[in-house]
């Protein structure tokens, strides 16, 4: 694969991420909180909190290459 492919393929990965990011902070906006049973609601903290790590990740790779 050369390096331009490369770069591609990265950058596709790279959107996707955010892009399931963005659909998760959606989600999460659009639901009543206060409604969500307890369970509901600590599933939908831990995908945020993983979204949030893996987007500062994502920072980190596209800001250090």
């Amino acid at each position: 694969m050369s390096d331009e492919q490369s770069r591609k393929t990265a950058g596709a990965v790279q959107r996707s991420r955010f892009d399931f990011a963005r659909r998760d902070l959606d989600y999460a906006r659009s639901e009543d909180l206060a409604q969500l049973p307890t369970a509901g609601l600590i599933l939908l903290v831990e995908r945020l909190r993983g979204r949030l790590g893996d987007m500062l990740d994502l920072i980190d790779e596209t800001t250090h290459d």
